[in-house]
């Protein structure tokens, strides 16, 4: 028993070095062979914003995922080097470290192997392998000192593993909570919200339904159930052909193909999204649930950035998504009212954080 307590005080300090949990969310994970230091946190950063590492020296991390824009790009799809798009929107690294999967499709487990890929995706970052990114490391005198500090190695010593291990190490820090409704329903303070956000919250988790799958736990609320589900989005791209898309992936896939870069490159296989990793015919369309924290701020929405408002999305969801043959079971239409409505939106506008209150729409 002393153990597993001292093994979770670790976790929880290691988690929190840089200052207290946020009301609202659970101490973060960290895996045992990736601890945060302050060192690997300020080197992750750094490497995080460099955009040397990418084919034309144009693309960072940050391009796509811009602190200044809550941590994505305001794109339907995003954009790599000379301005080549992809399928996908950018899902803000805010509260990824919770997830239990990366991607929209869910094709990586953590973040450090989720941050591999860009790198050397063709629409992307653009390399034909993760050596140049190591090479400037191993010869930037700012990367050999900070590679020193944070993993005790000489600069001959670093290999891709230990620069996405930073990265990961950096996402982990960037977490936040202390939003309106949490001081409302953590915090017990009762004005925190308006009475339309409040009245908002009681049809999330009831008439709307929404609570299913963005959860929300007694002490804590990441809102998302770490699933994936068919909304019926996009789903009209593949159907016509949809038997001749999935036996032709599925030949693909045996003979090696390279998932991550099919997938925005190709607009038919990004539509198939779980099915893409699984082959399981129940998964065909369906997408990671993505947190609401921050919602209000990180449009546009869905896997394909389709949906440019809230209350897009919310329609989407009374009329019960788009039809199709693999619509996850849970969805129907919901006979909301223009007031209920409105009275959702205004309660998803009170899970924005502090600081990032700003960029809310007036």
């Amino acid at each position: 028993m002393l153990r597993l307590i001292l093994g979770f005080l670790l976790l929880f300090f290691s988690s929190v070095w840089a200052g207290e949990i946020p009301l609202g969310l659970p101490p973060v994970p960290v895996p045992a062979d990736n601890p945060i230091t302050p060192a690997k946190v300020a080197l992750g950063k750094r490497l995080f914003n460099d955009t040397r590492f990418s084919a034309d020296g144009t693309v960072s991390c940050a391009t796509c995922h811009d602190p200044q824009m809550a941590f994505v790009d305001g794109l339907p799809v995003s954009e790599g080097i000379k301005g080549l798009k992809g399928t996908r929107n950018a899902p803000t690294v805010i509260n990824a470290a919770y997830y239990t999967s990366q991607f929209w499709d869910g094709r990586r487990k953590t973040l450090e192997e989720q941050a591999l890929d860009p790198f050397v995706n063709p629409v992307e970052h653009g390399l034909k392998s993760h050596e140049p990114i190591v090479k400037i490391c191993r010869e930037d005198p700012l990367y050999r000192k900070a590679f020193k500090e944070a993993f005790g190695i000489s600069p001959q010593e670093i290999t891709i593993d230990h620069v996405v291990k930073a990265i990961a190490a950096f996402e982990r820090t960037v977490i936040s909570g202390n939003s309106p409704f949490d001081r409302y329903y953590f915090g017990g303070e009762e004005n925190a919200i308006s009475e339309a956000a409040k009245r908002g919250f009681k049809l999330f988790q009831t008439k709307a339904r929404c609570q299913d799958c963005h959860r929300l736990d007694q002490s804590f609320a990441l809102f998302t159930d770490n699933k994936f589900h068919n909304l019926g989005v996009g789903m009209e791209k593949i159907l016509p052909r949809f038997r001749e898309i999935i036996n032709t992936y599925r030949r693909a896939k045996k003979e090696g193909l390279k998932l991550d870069e099919k997938v925005l490159t190709s607009s038919e296989i990004s539509e198939l999204g779980r099915f893409a990793v699984t082959l399981k015919l129940r998964d065909v369309g369906a997408f990671k649930t993505p947190t609401l924290r921050n919602v209000a701020v990180t449009a546009p929405y869905m896997h394909d950035g389709s949906i440019e408002t809230l209350e897009e999305v919310i329609e989407l969801y009374n009329q019960g998504g788009h039809k199709n043959p693999f619509l996850a079971s849970g969805i129907r239409p919901l006979n909301l009212t223009e007031q209920e409505k409105k009275d959702l939106v205004e309660f998803l506008k009170s899970l924005t954080s502090p600081e990032y209150q700003h960029l809310l729409r007036k």
